[in-house]
Formats: structure tokens, sequence, C-alpha cells
């Protein structure tokens, strides 16, 4: 479960994923099916200071997302900016119920629409419904998303999702049937969350699934309560009322402008001490800063999350100084210091982990000694971390790594690595005290930076993105979206001869940018697909967390504090979210603007 405070103090936190706008009305959530979803309940999704309130009625809303979106769909790697112009099908609610979006009902085995062993699912749509250019919503556009993703020139980020389908069949115009490949417990996952789950109207792409449709990477066509005025890839967007919008009083904000750029602090203090933005995301900086933004603001506040995300340190097992016929860091060249498991253990014991955390997120305890982290499911009980410089030198000696100076060598190879980061205050002094922990030991550790708007970009020219990760070692933040996170563990899954590492020559569709290939990990992971109750589930969740912090593919270094500024004017009760697979603008219909000081 997320947690969610004002901030007046600087405490542990982290960022609870991108999710979905659900509608303003009561929600009844799905009755339970067997493991394989939350438990039946209501969920009143919060609309305070609306009554009265027509569309537009609170004027413009200013957002500050420093790290700009470069595409507006969420399929091709797009997260903020689309959210307010595509919806899936399902949502996660804050209080960890999926809820229906843009269907009729959340299928359950109870109402008919879901099969018992989860082979199944029928959706029926909302009637009525329409895209914003006035075309009918109908089960085709199901049927065109999934044969779209599916579509392997199309390169979609979310492929692995949406191909566990095996066919989504047309009933009539509101009802599709879709069948999986296999029955899966976590069934749902394709058709819930913006970034995953958001569905595509297929008379935009001229009904043809290999039709890339360019234009609307940066123009969408969408069912959300705004759509996109202008665009500036890296820079801003401005969105503006959808006149189709399902809810006809609603959206209670006119305009919309995404202003991307800049860095955390400078978004914050747009908020905070200037009053010229009411709402900036991320804002990562150390506790001094963040305390110095937030006092004697008369304009907002700071209001802290926390949830699954944490920020790690990415081992590459690939050479990336080594080209082989045409690629860096291929496959199957191994690394030439870091396939050395000793000196993967040795960072991880010659990292403190503590001090960063405390000196730069502000609580020492929030050091996770798990990959998968943040909510007790995932807490695997078989793992520990530890400081220990002692240890990390005897490993390394014991190993074959020697002293000559003040760097070891090994068979003529130096212990040179560069940790690559974006640039981000709080990262580049996380970077000063690896740098300064591992140099004591006997590393040379260089610690390059590339802008965050480059180091995040998938574009395919761009060799400076994570992933293609030619650089040795990463740090940055990551997390699960969904409860079952069966696509986000398949950032360790090489696959079937490799088929699921990132290569030039597959055209970096593969998630795994480490190229880390376990055939334990590989095996848990296809059973995790097919698991058919959560018991089995988390027995499987814990067996791949343990092989990677085992086989040190991943050091998780802290449980992330997310922080975001809030304008005063601004209600804040319409926007709290309590879970971490619930997102910012969940309920953005509902912003609008507080009658005094908003109660947080």
């Amino acid at each position: 479960m997320a947690h969610i405070t004002r901030r007046s103090a600087v405490k542990a936190g982290a960022a609870a994923g991108l999710a979905a706008s659900v509608p303003s009305t009561v929600l009844q959530t799905l009755a339970q099916t067997p493991a394989a979803t939350p438990l039946a309940t209501t969920f009143e999704v919060p609309a305070y200071n609306t009554e009265g309130l027509g569309r537009g009625d609170a004027g413009q809303l200013n957002i500050l997302w420093w790290q700009a979106p470069t595409v507006l769909n969420p399929h091709l790697n797009g997260d903020a900016g689309a959210q307010f112009v595509l919806e899936p099908l399902l949502a996660y609610a804050p209080n960890s119920a999926i809820v229906p979006v843009l269907v009729q009902e959340t299928p359950t085995v109870e109402n008919g629409l879901l099969a018992p062993d989860f082979s199944e699912v029928t959706f029926r749509l909302i009637e009525g419904l329409l895209w914003s250019d006035g075309e009918p919503v109908t089960a085709r556009d199901i049927q065109f998303t999934w044969q779209w993703i599916t579509t392997p020139i199309n390169t979609s980020t979310s492929f692995n999702q949406w191909n566990t389908i095996a066919d989504v069949e047309i009933v009539d115009d509101v009802t599709a049937r879709v069948t999986f490949k296999n029955p899966v417990v976590n069934w749902y996952d394709p058709f819930t969350n913006d970034l995953i789950g958001a569905l595509l109207p297929a008379h935009a792409f001229g009904d043809d699934p290999t039709n890339p449709n360019d234009a609307f990477q940066t123009a969408p066509i969408g069912t959300g309560p705004y759509v996109v005025e202008s665009f500036t890839p890296n820079d801003q967007g401005i969105y503006v009322i959808n006149e189709n919008y399902r809810e006809p009083n609603k959206p209670y904000f006119g305009k919309i402008l995404l202003k991307g750029g800049g860095d955390a602090v400078a978004a914050g203090r747009a908020v905070l001490q200037t009053g010229d933005f009411d709402w900036a995301w991320n804002i990562q900086a150390d506790p001094e800063t963040l305390a110095s933004l937030e006092d004697g603001s008369k304009f907002g506040y700071l209001v802290q999350t926390t949830g699954v995300t944490r920020e790690a340190l990415y081992i590459n097992f690939s050479d990336p100084d080594t080209e082989v016929d045409g690629q860096r860091s291929e496959k199957n060249t191994p690394h030439p210091i870091l396939s050395d498991l000793a000196v993967r253990q040795a960072i991880a014991l010659g990292v403190d982990r503590a001090l960063i955390a405390g000196q730069l997120y502000g609580d020492e305890t929030l050091v996770p000694s798990n990959n998968l982290t943040g909510i007790e499911f995932y807490d695997s009980p078989n793992t520990t971390w530890e400081f220990s410089s002692e240890k990390a030198t005897q490993l390394l000696e014991e190993a074959g790594w020697v002293l000559d100076g003040n760097v070891r060598k090994k068979d003529g190879v130096e212990l040179t690595l560069e940790i690559l980061a974006s640039v981000n205050t709080v990262r580049q002094k996380t970077q000063a005290i690896l740098k300064q922990n591992l140099d004591s030991i006997g590393f040379h550790i260089e610690i390059p930076q590339v802008d965050s708007t480059v180091f995040f970009d998938s574009t395919a020219g761009n060799d400076q993105s994570l992933y293609k990760m030619y650089f040795d070692i990463g740090l940055w933040s990551s997390g699960p979206n969904t409860k079952i996170p069966v696509t986000w563990l398949g950032n360790w899954y090489a696959g079937p001869n490799g088929e699921n590492i990132s290569q030039q020559s597959n055209n970096w569709q593969g998630y795994n940018v480490q190229r880390w290939q376990n055939a334990d990990y590989d095996a848990a992971f296809e059973a995790l697909r097919v698991a058919t109750s959560e018991e089995q589930a988390q027995q499987l969740l814990w067996q791949l967390n343990d092989l990677t912090i085992d086989d040190v593919a991943v050091i998780p270094l802290v449980l992330r504090p997310f922080y975001t500024a809030v304008s005063n004017r601004l209600e804040f009760r319409n926007q709290a979210f309590e879970n971490p697979f619930t997102g910012y603008f969940w309920n953005i219909e509902n912003w609008t603007i507080a009658e005094g000081e908003s109660p947080r």
C-alpha cells in the first residue's frame, strides 16, 4: 500500500506508478476471483468543491513535468502528456481495487465475464462512448489495439503484456471476447494502467495494424477529458477540453499546460517559491534542498508518496567497448570485469547504501535488501544487505584483483568502471558517494552524466540511452506498475536464444538491457507467466527476486521517495492516491481549485 502525506519534514517515500483516469462516480469493483484480483469493495471518486461547476470553470492548470515527453503514445514509451487523452479499459483505484473505465463493469467469474480458469475474458464497452473526433468506440478498437501492439514493425513497448493474448473476437459493436494463450492469474494486465492499457482508435490508423501513423504519436485521438491543442516534443504540450468526453460537465480545468525541461529543483521552485506553476512532478533533491524549497513558501507545499520504486545500480553483463558483428554490448561477449561475480559482490558490499539513503533521501532505513520491494506481498524474507569495505577488499584479493598503485588489476585488466546517471542533483551526489566508496577499495570509478531527456529516450539513433546500455553500470529508478509484475520482471529474462535481450540485431526489441542470462531465472519467469494463484505467484516472485540479488544483477540502493510540489490553489483531496499502482492523474477530470486552503 502506498502512503501519501503532506511533507512537514523530510521522511521516507517512493513513487507511485502512472495509471488511469477513472469515472467520477461510485465505482463497483470486481468481486473476488480466485486469487486473481483485489477483494470486492466500492470506491467513491473524490470530487470536493465541484458542486455547481461546469466544463472549464476552473480556468487553466499549469503542470511542470521536467522530464519532457517525446511522444504521446503510451505504447511507444510515451507517458506524461498521454494520460490526459488516452484511457484503458480498466484502472487501479486508490483503494487497490480494479475498476471499470471504458467498460460497463469489471469482468468477474461471478458476473460471467471471466472464465473460472482465467483463459477468457469478455468486455462490454459503455454504450454511446465516443472518440474525441466524434467516432464511436467499438469492440473493433479493442481488437485493433491488440493487433497494432503485437505487430512487430510497430516496436511497441507494450508488446509483452498484449502478446499473452491468442485472439480478440468481436461479439457485437460493444462486446469483445479475449482468449489468452495460457490461463494466467494477472489476466487484467494488458487492459489496466495508462501506459500499458491505453485503447487505440482503429479508424485513426485506417483500420490497418501495420500503419505506424506518425501523426498520432504527437496528436492522439482518445476518450479522455482532454485533446491535444499543440505539442512540441521535449518541450511542452497544451491540452484543451474533449467536447465528446462522456461526463458532460467535466473536466473543470479548461486548459492544461504541460511544460518540460529544466530540472527537479527548478520545477519545485516554480511552484513553491514563485507560484508560476500549479503542480510539479518528482522534485528529487537532498533533504536540505527540499526543506529550503518549502520553508516560507506562500504558494504551496510538498507531498511525499511511498510505493515500490527503488533507485538501483544495474550491471551490464556484456562488453560495451567491443564490437562484434557490428554490435556493441553483444549478448554473448562477456564484460571483462563485471562478468566476475566477486567483483559484483564487492561492489554490493563496498557501497554505503545507508549513507546514501540518510544523507540524500532523509532516512537511512530506506535501504531495501530486495530488488522487488515496497509492499509486504513483494518482500522476500531470504535476502540481506551489508556494508563492509573489509569484506569487499577480501573478495577482490581472493579473486586475484591485486593493487597496482591505487587501482587493482587482474591479468592486465584494470579495475576501471563507469557508473552513468542522468543529470540530477541527487544522482550526481549518489555518484560521488559511489566513487568515494569504491575507489577506496581499489576501483577506479568514472561518473559521467547524460541529460535525462537523452538518457530515457528510446529513439533508435540515441547511443546514450539506457535502452542500449553502452556503459558499465547504470544508476536509475524503476519499479513495477502491477501487483504481479510479469512484464517488469521481464527486464532480467533472456528468453530462448536470448530473444528478449536488447540488441541492435533485434531492433532493440528486447526488455533485458543488461544482457544478464540465467537459466534458473528464465525457468521461474516462464512459470510465473502461467501461475494460476496469488500464492503460487508470490513464491515465484520471491524466487525471481532472490536470483537477481544473489547473482548481483541489480544492487538496490534506496526505496525512492518521490516529492510532488502542489499549489495551495488546488483542491488536493481530489488528487490523493494511496496505491503504488495508481498514478498522479487518475482523477484529472475532477481536479479543481480549492476553497481557502485545501485540507491535506
